[in-house]
């Protein structure tokens, strides 16, 4: 319905409707409402005229219907105007609002007459002003000066948007940048302007104003705010100090003033950076902040620097004024120093000290009413900045002047100061006359007078004070000091000793004035030796010592005369000039020496001293005390010498002072006790030995003492008996290289030089090295040592009474680890079919201890995995140890195994690859050993045997032979060949070769011929005699019968051979044809194991020669992968060798070269390493399994046990037994089975 009506109100309709209706009275609009634009507030009003209007007319808003009523109930500022007679039905919107802003429809409504109409939809857009504008700024916080600022100011609520405008200090701001949001109420805008604004300090308190304005609005709306800006003061100055200088005691009173500034400053005063006010005032309309200070003015403010400060909330630093003040002030002291009392003629030296003024004073000195001006002055800096001065004054002084008033004078230029210090100045002089009555110099007195000694002084200021003094010491017994009219008396008594003589007595007379004088005299005193005195050079007396004696006699006036006595005997002595003494007097000393004796002991040696003047005399005595331990007699034997089981008798003679004497013996270190029955002591001094055995031989020791020391002698008691020796140290170590030291120690006597010699008892000759012989030890030094001298050596002695003894010592000769590194142990050869083992053997010799540790492919085994096992064997200096590889897979295991071994002296290493089956290598080192008529004898070194029994083929030619000979090795293995049946001097080529199951190799030393001429037939001289056709004809019988002995054998072995080929054949047929003997099945069985009976073990015999034509071509293991196989060539320089483990085979007639080709022929596909073919089923093959051609080799022999071992290294041999069959070598490589073909390399 509502399409149709939609449909019928649309002008494509009106024709149709025409036609419907035709002349029926159709309503319809005469005019229709149009879109208006009102402002907020305003009357609007939509016009709706219908012509012939037979339908109720409303009006819709926004889909709503207003209601056919006129009045418009319910919307009180609508209403429907106009004069309906007319069709007028216009809405009317009073006070438009935000509400009125929509799309509005007049429509009339059907009637019986006409169809419903709907007019045009017009649209009431509403103008609505802004509200205030506002600003999104916080003002609460002032803004500082420099700073920008982002400035917000929204007109809300407009419609349309209102237009911002933004002015500071009625100044328009550009650069703002607008954009609209929504309002409040749906279709109102929000206008937001945005502007940056740098705070200036003028900004402070102007308007910040924000205009609004749309086309609602006939003017803008306005909002502003008030900019708060915080900004700096500007800097302080001082009032009130117009010069620097300031006298102390002063009030001084500064101003500091601070201009603008928001908020205005604050100022603190600071004297040296302390602080000393921090109050100010601020006058808000002055824009000024004043702080004032009250100073009084001290001596410790000079030089002070004040300052005034000033800082408010956005100074980046405080501003500051500062002036430096400079006091002016006074010394606070004066001191006047030094001594003011003063000897005559001496100099007054005084000083003036002010203490510290500003500026400095100046000091002035008076005597008497006399300016004194020898003066020295010296300033120095000193408290509160100001200046110390110091004068010091000299003056020599007068007696004139004493009593004379002595100023200091300090004057101050600055302050006009002046201060002065007074003292009275006292002169001293001494006395002026000094005499003594005393006897006269000259006449003799004797010690023991005595003698009266008067001192008399006059003058001086004090009067003197008199002293007596005895050469130079004061005399403390001298008479109290009298006064008389002129002077001062003093009296000495003096009792005479041999100290007055020539001694001089001064009197002294002094005063204050520090001058002495004085007066002197001298006595002449006669007197004897005031001492005697015997001195000896040592303080205990031994007999057969010298005594030397010495007597000395004191001071005597005039000299005295000395003599010596002992007992009865008078020695005149050795005098010695007399000499000055004490007390003027001579001092006589004689010396005297006596040779000491047992009868000079307790004896008194006398000196006297005589004066023949005085006729007297003194003396004194030294007593003779000769202490002696026991002395032995000449007479007493060193050397007692006695045959076993007899008695040994030792006696003792000896004499000692005192006599109290107690003797003890000693025998090796052990007092021999009276209780032991093996000694016997008669007497306490001599000793007894029953049955004497060599246990008793040595040296006794008798030690005898008395109350002053101990005397001993020794007498060696000599038991002479045959020696016998032992090794001081065995075994002997050495490291190699180093000096071997073995010694050998006899217990024998008498021990005679030359009694020891040195032999080797091992094989072959040792320089057996430097023998030296110490007492009873033999000494065999061997210097950088070898192996070779390792072994057992044997010591001798041999001092003249049978039986010689001898010893044996073992040297055992450290060394580093010495790897075997031939070539059979640089490789090992095993197929990699994944269930055959192998074993990787590595050997060293080493002393001490040798411990080894494996890796593979430069990585440590793990032998913590299954399929590698690993022990190590020990016998002797020999350790091998062998890695076990259980399952060898080509993939996985061909790869090389390095071997360290290593000890306390230093390492070696071994790279050992471990490769599939294949031909052997070359021989090396082929030479001649020797060479006779008819035969040579050859040598070479083997190489790998490719994993398989290896024999040798030599091969030889002459230049008259149509081809090669070739002579099959017996035994197989052997690396030494004789060939005979040559002819003399005759040039032989000859080379060898190696071949197994597989194949043979190339000749030796890259294919090198050995050229070799025979000797001419030993020398015959004349012709035959018939003893010699005789023994020609039992010779060629012998030969005769030598060759049936031969053919005989071989045919016997022959027929063995084929017994036990048939009979291998046919265990063969039992066991299924696996490939192995029936002696390796058996171990196989055995074992449990499916091991390959080709060769998988490296342990071989080697001379360690290296063949550096030989070049593999190796598979490295890179990873657990099956199929990640990594090529490696290995050059000469870097092959492996091993050495085989090669089947016993009988030596083979030679052949010539055309019976069979030496190699079979190469396919022209192939390379000379080992192939890959994929032909033939995997199985195991024995060598000798292969068919046997009948041709190659003439004769046949039985299989034999291998029970030889090898000739360098026995201990290592390996027993084979293994059933022998002769190959056919194979013309293709397809004919051999698949693992004797070669296997993934």
């Amino acid at each position: 319905m509502d399409f149709l009506s939609a449909w019928i109100m649309s002008p494509s309709a009106l024709p149709f409707l025409c036609l419907i209706w035709g002349t029926r009275a159709q309503q319809a609009f005469r005019s229709e409402p149009r879109n208006l634009t009102v402002r907020m507030g305003a009357t609007a009003v939509l016009k709706c005229e219908v012509l012939r209007a037979s339908g109720t007319v409303q009006w819709v808003k926004d889909g709503l219907l207003l209601g056919p009523q006129r009045s418009l109930p319910g919307f009180p500022r609508y209403s429907m105007i106009g004069n309906p007679n007319r069709g007028q039905y216009h809405l009317q919107i009073e006070k438009a609002q935000l509400e009125d802003d929509a799309s509005y429809e007049c429509q009339a409504g059907q009637s019986e007459s006409s169809e419903a109409i709907v007019s045009e939809t017009a649209w009431v857009n509403m103008l609505i002003p802004s509200s205030k504008p506002y600003f999104e700024v916080d003002m609460a916080t002032p803004w500082v000066a420099g700073k920008k600022y982002i400035v917000i100011c929204v007109a809300p609520d407009a419609k349309p948007a209102a237009e911002i405008t933004l002015y500071k200090d009625g100044v328009e701001l550009t650069g703002a940048e607008s954009f609209t949001m929504s309002g409040s109420k749906d279709k109102l805008l929000n206008t937001h302007a945005e502007v940056t604004v740098t705070a200036l300090s003028s900004d402070n308190g102007r308007q910040l104003a924000c205009h609004a304005k749309n086309s609602a609005l006939f003017r803008p709306v306005e909002t502003t705010m008030t900019m708060n800006v915080y900004f700096p003061p500007q800097p302080p100055v001082i009032v009130g100090l117009e010069r620097e200088e300031v006298k102390a005691g002063r009030m001084l009173v500064l101003k500091c003033v601070s201009h603008s500034g928001n908020p205005l400053a604050t100022l603190h005063w600071t004297k040296n950076g302390d602080v000393l006010s921090t109050t100010w005032e601020e006058d808000v309309v002055a824009q000024k902040s004043t702080s004032i200070l009250n100073l009084k003015i001290t001596p410790a403010h000079n030089q002070a620097v004040l300052c005034c400060e000033s800082t408010n909330l956005v100074s980046p630093l405080p501003l500051s004024v500062s002036r430096k003040i400079t006091v002016l002030f006074e010394p606070a002291e004066v001191i006047l120093s030094g001594s003011f009392t003063v000897a005559e003629g001496e100099e007054l030296n005084l000083s003036c000290f002010a203490s510290s003024s500003n500026p400095p004073v100046q000091i002035r000195w008076w005597l008497g009413y006399k300016e004194l001006n020898t003066s020295v002055v010296t300033m120095e800096e000193g408290d509160n900045g100001g200046m110390t001065t110091m004068s010091n004054m000299t003056h020599q002084v007068s007696r004139e002047e004493d009593g004379l008033e002595l100023t200091c004078e300090a004057f101050n230029k600055g302050t006009h100061f002046s201060k002065t210090q007074t003292s009275k100045l006292t002169v001293y002089y001494p006395p002026q006359k000094v005499w003594i009555d005393a006897p006269p110099q000259d006449a003799p007195l004797r010690a023991g007078t005595k003698v009266r000694l008067t001192c008399f002084s006059t003058g001086g200021n004090p009067p003197g004070t008199l002293t007596w003094f005895k050469n130079g010491k004061t005399v403390f017994d001298a008479m109290k000091q009298t006064s008389f009219d002129r002077g001062v008396a003093r009296e000495l008594v003096v009792l005479l000793t041999a100290s007055d003589n020539m001694a001089t007595y001064r009197c002294a007379a002094t005063n204050e004035a520090q001058k002495t004088i004085s007066a002197s005299t001298k006595l002449t005193v006669q007197f004897t030796a005031i001492s005697m005195k015997i001195t000896a050079t040592q303080d205990e007396l031994r007999q057969g010592q010298t005594l030397a004696l010495e007597c000395q006699s004191g001071s005597s006036n005039p000299k005295s005369n000395i003599s010596w006595s002992l007992g009865l005997l008078r020695f005149p002595g050795v005098e010695k000039p007399p000499r000055k003494a004490f007390y003027g007097g001579v001092s006589v000393s004689s010396s005297l020496t006596l040779n000491l004796t047992s009868q000079l002991h307790n004896q008194r040696v006398i000196c006297q001293a005589y004066n023949p003047v005085l006729a007297e005399g003194v003396n004194t005595f030294f007593k003779l005390n000769v202490l002696y331990p026991p002395q032995f007699s000449s007479d007493q034997p060193t050397q007692v010498q006695v045959v076993e089981d007899d008695m040994a008798t030792i006696p003792l003679l000896f004499s000692a002072n005192p006599e109290e004497v107690s003797c003890s013996w000693w025998h090796r270190r052990e007092k021999l006790v009276k209780e032991d029955l093996r000694y016997a002591q008669p007497d306490e001094y001599t000793l007894e030995i029953k049955n004497v055995t060599r246990k008793h031989a040595g040296v006794y020791t008798a030690k005898c003492s008395n109350a002053e020391g101990e005397n001993q002698t020794s007498v060696m008691l000599d038991i002479q008996y045959a020696p016998s020796v032992k090794a001081e140290k065995d075994p002997v170590f050495v490291n190699l290289g180093r000096t071997a030291d073995l010694i050998c120690v006899a217990d024998a006597n008498p021990i005679i030089s030359g009694m020891f010699s040195w032999k080797w008892l091992g094989e072959g000759e040792v320089e057996l090295g430097e023998e030296t012989q110490e007492d009873e030890s033999g000494l065999l030094t061997i210097r950088n040592v070898t192996r070779a001298h390792a072994g057992l050596y044997q010591c001798t002695a041999n001092n003249g009474i049978a039986p010689p003894a001898s010893v044996d010592v073992q040297l055992v000769v450290q060394f580093k680890p010495e790897l075997q590194k031939g070539p059979q142990w640089r490789k090992v050869a095993s197929r990699g079919d994944g269930i055959t083992t192998a074993e990787v053997v590595c050997q060293a010799e080493g002393i001490p201890r040798v411990d080894f540790s494996w890796e593979k492919n430069g990585v440590t085994m793990d032998f913590a995995n299954p399929r590698y096992e690993e022990r190590t064997v020990r016998e002797g200096v020999i350790h091998t140890s062998t890695v076990r590889v259980v399952n060898v897979s080509a993939a996985l295991d061909y790869a090389v195994f390095s071997c360290t071994a290593r000890n306390s002296l230093g390492e070696d290493k071994l790279d050992i690859q471990l490769v599939s089956t294949n031909h052997p290598d070359p021989p090396s080192s082929f030479r001649q050993v020797s060479v006779t008529h008819d035969s040579v004898t050859l040598e070479w070194i083997p190489g790998f045997s490719g994993g398989l029994g290896q024999r040798f083929r030599i091969r030889y030619r002459w230049a008259q032979s149509a081809s090669f000979l070739y002579m099959d090795v017996f035994p197989p293995g052997a690396s030494t060949f004789t060939v005979t049946g040559l002819q003399p001097v005759t040039t032989y080529n000859f080379s060898v070769n190696a071949l197994n199951a597989i194949g043979e190799s190339d000749y030796a030393d890259n294919n090198a011929v050995l050229t070799i001429t025979t000797k001419e037939w030993p020398d015959q001289e004349g012709a035959p005699t018939d003893d010699d056709s005789v023994s020609q004809s039992a010779s060629g019988l012998q030969a005769y019968w030598t060759v049936i002995s031969v053919v005989f054998g071989l045919l016997v072995l022959n027929s063995l051979g084929c017994f036990f080929g048939l009979r291998w054949k046919k265990r063969r047929a039992q066991t299924g044809g696996t490939g192995g003997s029936v002696l390796d099945g058996k171990k196989n069985e055995e074992d449990g194991s499916s091991q390959s009976a080709v060769s998988n073990s490296n342990k071989y015999e080697s001379r360690e020669k290296i063949n550096t034509a030989a070049q593999r071509t190796l598979l490295i293991d890179s990873g657990s992968e099956t199929d990640s196989n990594v090529y490696e060539s290995y050059a000469a320089e870097s092959s492996h060798y091993y050495y085989p483990t090669t089947d016993y085979i009988p030596p083979l007639h030679t052949h010539p070269e055309e019976i069979h080709a030496t190699r079979p022929p190469v396919p022209a596909d192939s390379h000379l390493y080992e192939d890959v073919r994929d032909s033939g089923p995997y199985q195991d093959i024995m060598s000798s399994s292969l068919p046997v051609p009948p041709s190659l080799f003439v004769h046949r022999l039985p299989p034999q046990r291998n029970n030889w071992r090898s000739p360098a290294y026995p201990q290592q041999a390996t027993k084979r037994v293994r059933g022998f069959m002769d190959v056919q070598l194979p013309q293709r490589d397809s004919d051999l089975p698949f693992e004797l073909r070669g296997e993934l390399v």
